[in-house]
């Protein structure tokens, strides 16, 4: 008779596909090391039996046999933690991204879009942002594979980059399913992972299949960009030991009209240069002015072809080969750091005339090796990743900070990024004492960039131990370093309610040193539909290239410094940097019945400590100015709540809803939020299942107040505009119909009730109004398939 466990731990096998997270990591030399220390130990007891028995199983890596039980990989274990969840193929359908997938991803728990800084330049560049960490705190993956061509964005004073981020790769009609992991349970995957983990996982056609899908999404107000998408996928197997996949996908979405803003652009007093305080008038009132109208929206362009290989080697071996190329293109909507478009000419005739001023350009080749060993296990993979950002040259310094420079106009400045990652996991089934299965991994990350930028600055030399080459034309475009990790996990059946997941993982950056990332998870069943979850873990995020680099520098006329010391400054890079460390802790309870109810809630919390961000301390002079570095803040904190029911109110009907409380979000030495986050974030979806064919949704999200910073990130001063973001609310409809099996129908209107919010202001001058929000939109989608 089978050992007795929690409902979220016993598995169907044909779950297991669904369920798994595909493609964890490699490093062939360490792995051949794993193998030999395992090879004796196990040499008695092969279980060649179980194994053959469990052949039909997908090689997902996840499952064994070990004395009836069922028992899974720690990996597998932490997927069910509270701070995870699951976005399946269907809800992807019945409420489909418009360009990216950040779309679908906004209404998890614990998940929010941003802007990259806390500050607000690049609102309108939102990116994915889990329980408040901040964009480039969450590590995207596509099978399990890291995603790291935002890397190649230059990173600005405020902590910006001019990106969408990575969760933009792949086009939704490839997606099989998308795992969001939060908290303790994200901490395994390393550097980056801070704030959690995105898994984007594709479809594997298991017969021979052929698939065209066209989608288009129109909005009610002309002055914003429509998106059409044209994907096609085909794939399937070419005989007993060989498969394919092929697809490819041309999104484009328009960019914003450039005075789409205007009517929400506030009037600002006029204020000091050098105080801040308000200029008065001869009335003795304030000087009020229209303060510059911002950006909305840029466009984009994506192209991107995938091909994958597979080789079934045998009945426990399978050998994976891919390729991918992807480009995504701007279609200028005139957005800076600082000002609007009309400070210059040639940046209003890009942004009118919806011209293309940079485009980064991925390419990908990757070998997967998926394996059943006689004593367990194992999945390994080594991905080579490069980037190619190409951009218009920009102006470096002060206000005009970002605004497309005519001097650079007809120059493209690359910056390359090559990115290897190598990566091997190995679970083994033990038996000692009580049944548990071991999991060991290696990984290994090397980053190589080389920046033209670098080479086209300033002449510096600051002193005071400030190593930026002073000469421009000398200084090195080339930056490096390197990662390497092992981790052990151990997924513990202590007894057949109670599972412990202990696990260790040392990280050796080349550049900030060691990291020690100790965890521990545990599930505890106190009734058969009842279970208490909670976890501890460290997790840590090393400083990138452009931090590190002492020849990476940023110059201020006056208004981007710390009024503490005055007059211009110069920013530069900093080789001594520590990596940003947070405690990250949990605890939650699930219910699940056998009706379909689904209820729990999580409390988490997160010490931050090391946060890096652009320096208030001096470090040196030159040409009379202050010269500051990247530095370490000392801490930060964040904690809320987060909730989940699922209520299946008919056998045709089920109604979800998750919500999300931020209960404190700030940096301990200032006061200031680490990201503008809602203090509370409500979705609620009800599917309908009206027919065979025919399936009907509705969602609802409800945004609460973000507020804003009261300090200017920049010059330490109060900030001038401390608007907070009104809460708003976002209902969207959609249909989904099966016309036969070979043709199906999508369609939907998203904000119906045409909630419109706008962008009030670059920087701070926005307050907490940094991003625009589309109006009503209407969409279609038709595929065929055969």
């Amino acid at each position: 008779m089978k050992a007795r466990y929690p409902i979220e731990y016993r598995f169907l096998k044909a779950d297991v596909a669904r369920r798994g997270i595909a493609g964890l990591y490699t490093a062939t030399a360490m792995v051949a090391v794993l193998m030999a220390l395992v090879d004796s130990a196990w040499a008695q007891d092969t279980r060649a039996q179980r194994a053959e028995t469990n052949a039909e199983l997908p090689l997902t890596g996840e499952e064994l046999l070990l004395d009836e039980v069922v028992v899974v990989s720690a990996r597998e274990q932490l997927s069910q933690a509270p701070g995870v969840s699951i976005i399946g193929r269907q809800q992807i359908e019945m409420a489909p991204p418009v360009n990216d997938l950040s779309d679908v991803i906004r209404r998890q728990p614990g998940v929010n879009l941003t802007g990259n800084s806390a500050g607000g330049q690049r609102g309108n560049n939102r990116q994915i942002d889990i329980r408040g960490m901040g964009p480039e705190n969450t590590l995207i993956l596509i099978d399990g594979k890291p995603v790291l061509s935002r890397n190649s964005v230059r990173m600005r004073r405020g902590g910006e980059r001019d990106t969408r981020g990575d969760s933009n790769w792949v086009p939704a009609e490839l997606v099989d399913r998308i795992e969001v992991l939060r908290g303790p349970a994200a901490a395994r995957y390393g550097s980056g992972a801070s704030g959690g983990v995105v898994n984007i996982i594709t479809r594997r056609p298991e017969k021979q299949s052929f698939s065209a899908t066209t989608f288009a999404n129109i909005p009610e107000n002309s002055d914003e960009g429509r998106t059409y998408r044209s994907t096609i996928v085909a794939g399937g197997p070419i005989d007993e030991r060989f498969s394919y996949r092929i697809s490819a996908n041309y999104n484009r979405t328009g960019a914003d009209n450039i005075d789409i803003n205007q009517s929400a652009t506030p009037f600002i007093p006029v204020t000091d240069w050098w105080t801040g305080a308000p200029v008065l008038g001869p009335d003795g009132e304030p000087l009020m002015q229209r303060d510059q109208v911002a950006a909305g929206r840029e466009g984009v362009v994506n192209t991107d072809f995938r091909g994958l290989l597979s080789w079934k080697l045998d009945e426990r071996h399978v050998l994976d080969f891919e390729a991918a190329w992807s480009q995504q293109r701007n279609i200028y909507a005139g957005d800076t750091l600082f000002s609007d478009v009309s400070v210059s000419d040639l940046n209003q005739e890009l942004a009118r005339g919806g011209h293309e001023t940079n485009r980064v350009t991925r390419t990908t080749l990757s070998a997967t090796h998926r394996g059943k060993w006689d004593f367990g296990t194992s999945n390994t993979f080594i991905q080579w990743e490069n980037a190619k950002n190409r951009r218009l040259g920009e102006a470096e310094a002060g206000r005009s900070e970002g605004i497309i420079d005519s001097r650079y106009a007809k120059d493209r400045k690359v910056i390359t990024l090559d990115n290897v990652t190598a990566k091997s996991e190995w679970n083994f089934p033990l038996n000692i004492v009580v049944p548990q299965t071991l999991t060991a991994g290696v990984e290994f990350r090397g980053e190589w960039m080389d920046d033209e930028n670098m080479t086209s600055g300033q002449e510096f030399t600051a002193g005071g131990g400030v190593n930026t080459v002073g000469n421009p034309e000398l200084r090195n475009p080339k930056s490096q370093s390197q990662l390497y990790a092992v981790y052990l996990e151990d997924n513990i059946l202590v007894t057949d309610k109670f599972i412990l997941t202990p696990g260790l993982r040392f990280d050796h950056h080349s550049e900030s040193g060691n990291n020690w990332s100790p965890s521990l998870n545990a599930s505890y069943a106190l009734t058969d539909e009842l279970t208490l979850k909670a976890g501890i873990a460290r997790a840590f995020k090393a400083p990138n290239l452009f931090q590190t680099n002492p020849n990476y520098i940023y110059n201020s006329r006056g208004n981007g410094c710390p009024y503490t010391y005055g007059g211009p400054c110069y920013v530069v890079g900093n080789p001594n940097l520590k990596a940003e460390t947070s405690i990250n802790k949990e605890v939650g309870i699930g219910y699940i019945n056998e009706a379909g109810w689904n209820a729990g809630i999580t409390y988490f919390h997160n010490d931050f400590k090391d946060h890096i961000q652009s320096g208030t301390t001096p470090v040196g002079r030159f040409n009379n100015q202050v010269v500051y570095q990247w530095e370490n803040v000392p801490k930060a904190v964040i904690q809320g709540l987060e909730g989940n029911l699922i209520i299946p109110v008919h056998e045709k009907v089920t109604w979800s809803t998750n919500a999300t409380y931020m209960i404190e979000s700030k940096n301990k030495t200032d006061g200031q939020p680490l990201s503008l986050v809602p203090k509370y974030t409500i979705n609620s979806n009800v599917l309908w299942k009206a027919t065979e064919q025919l399936e009907l949704n509705l969602g609802v999200t409800h945004y609460g107040k973000i507020d804003a910073p009261t300090v200017d990130f920049y010059t330490l001063r109060q900030a001038g505009n401390t608007r907070s973001r009104s809460p708003y609310t976002l209902v969207n409809v959609g249909a989904r119909y099966e016309f036969n099996e070979n043709l199906r129908l999508l369609a939907g209107v998203t904000n119906l009730f045409d909630k419109s919010v706008k962008r009030e202001g670059t920087g701070n001058a926005a307050g907490a109004n940094t991003f625009n929000e589309p109006g009503r939109a209407y969409y279609i989608s038709l595929t065929g398939s055969f």
